[in-house]
C-alpha cells in the first residue's frame, strides 16, 4: 500500500530530478559531436573567478538574511497566535509577486534616471551609482531571499517548549545565557536550512545578477551564456552546472556536519 502512494512522487522525481541530471552528466563529459571527453571539465578553471565571486557575493547575501531573518523568527515565534499569522503573512505576500516583476522593481528604484536618484536630485544631493553593481545584487538577493531565512527559523522556534526557557531563568540565566544555551542551539536545524535555501539560489542564480548587476558577474551568468547566450556551448554549460552542484553539495554536507557538531557541544 505505502508504494502505490509512493509511486507517483517517484515518478516525479524520477522525471523533474533523476533525468535531469543524468542529462548533465552526460552533456557534461561529452563533446559536441557525442565522444566522450573530459575537456569541458577542464575548461572550467578557466571561470574560476566567477565561482569565488559568486561564492562571495552568495555568503554576504546569506549572512545578512540570517542577521535580519533571526530576530524577526524570533519575535514572530513569541507573539501571539493571531500576530503570529499576519506577520507570516506580511513575510509571505512579496511572494506572491513573480519573481522577475520583483526584480524590475528594483531595477526602477536604482537605475540612473531611478526613483531614488530623482529624490536625490530634488534636494540638490549628488547622484549615486547604484545599478550595475555588486551592492545591487546583495539588495536583490537579500529582497528576494529573505523570507526562505525567516520561515524555516520561525517554524523551529515555534515549537521551542517555553518551560524549558523558563528553566532556565531559573537557574540563574539572564537573557543572553537563554539565548546562548537554550534558544540558539535547539533553532540550529532552522538556521542550517535557512542558509541552504538562501545560499544555494544565491550562488547560483543568474536573473538577479544580469537586471542588477549588467550580467557576467556570477557563474550562473556564465552559465546562460553557454547554455542560451551566444557562446552556444551545451556542454561546457553543463559542465560548469555540474561542478558548480558538486561543489554546493559538499559546502552544504560540511555545514550540516558542523551544525550538528555545534548543536551537540552547545547542548553538553
Amino acid at each position: 500500500m505505502r508504494k502505490r502512494v509512493a509511486t507517483p512522487y517517484m515518478i516525479w522525481m524520477l522525471i523533474f530530478i533523476i533525468v535531469p541530471l543524468v542529462m548533465v552528466v552526460y552533456f557534461a563529459f561529452t563533446s559536441s559531436s557525442g565522444g566522450f571527453t573530459f575537456d569541458n571539465i577542464i575548461k572550467v578553471k578557466e571561470y574560476t573567478g566567477q565561482f569565488l565571486q559568486s561564492f562571495k557575493i552568495g555568503a554576504i547575501s546569506t549572512v545578512i538574511c540570517l542577521i535580519l531573518g533571526y530576530p524577526m523568527a524570533a519575535i514572530i515565534s513569541r507573539s501571539r497566535e493571531h500576530v503570529q499569522r499576519t506577520l507570516v503573512m506580511l513575510c509571505m505576500i512579496p511572494m506572491w509577486m513573480n519573481f522577475l516583476l520583483r526584480t524590475y522593481s528594483w531595477m526602477t528604484l536604482l537605475e540612473n534616471n531611478g526613483i531614488i536618484n530623482n529624490i536625490l536630485e530634488y534636494f540638490h544631493l549628488p547622484r549615486l551609482q547604484m545599478i550595475n553593481t555588486e551592492g545591487a545584487i546583495i539588495l536583490g538577493m537579500v529582497y528576494n531571499f529573505l523570507p526562505f531565512m525567516i520561515m524555516p527559523i520561525y517554524s523551529v522556534m515555534a515549537k521551542i517548549d517555553y518551560r524549558l526557557i523558563e528553566a532556565a531563568q531559573d537557574l540563574g540565566c539572564n537573557s543572553f545565557a537563554v539565548v546562548r544555551r537554550v534558544i540558539l542551539p535547539l533553532s540550529v536545524p532552522g538556521v542550517i536550512s535557512g542558509i541552504t535555501m538562501v545560499f544555494v539560489p544565491s550562488a547560483s542564480t543568474f536573473i538577479i545578477s544580469k537586471l542588477l548587476g549588467g550580467g557576467d558577474m556570477m557563474i550562473g551568468d556564465i552559465i546562460e551564456a553557454q547554455i542560451q547566450g551566444g557562446a552556444n556551448n551545451l556542454n561546457l554549460g553543463a559542465a560548469i552546472s555540474l561542478v558548480l552542484m558538486v561543489v554546493v553539495l559538499i559546502t552544504m554536507a560540511i555545514m550540516n556536519i558542523f551544525g550538528d557538531t555545534e548543536s551537540e557541544v552547545s547542548l553538553i
